[in-house]
């Protein structure tokens, strides 16, 4: 029993290490996590990726198109999340905007 217990903590451990995560400081909204979580995943893929290529295992090229299309899902992920668009404030913000024009 205690042999499995042990196996579980290292199985974790190896996760940990092979995929850390960070926990998210920003403003905490539910698109912001989602979105940092994608931002993270991204982040270890393409460090596979530079990994393989620098060791021979996959051309320049290859690397390259595969970072593109790792870029391409980030960027459709921030445009379906909405990130950086203010949602609720946009009808104020151009008021102020216009209030600060005018002085």
């Amino acid at each position: 029993m205690f042999e499995e217990i042990a196996i579980m903590a290292s199985n974790q451990d190896k996760d940990k290490f092979f995929y850390p995560r960070y926990p998210y400081r920003g403003e905490v909204k539910p698109q912001n996590v989602v979105f940092n979580a994608n931002l993270q995943e991204f982040a270890q893929e393409v460090s596979y990726i530079c990994n393989l290529e620098t060791a021979g295992k996959i051309k320049p090229e290859q690397a390259y198109s595969k970072i593109k299309e790792l870029w391409k899902k980030v960027k459709l992920s921030k445009q379906e999340l909405k990130i950086g668009e203010n949602l609720f404030n946009q009808e104020f913000d151009e008021d102020d905007e216009n209030e600060s024009e005018n002085e």
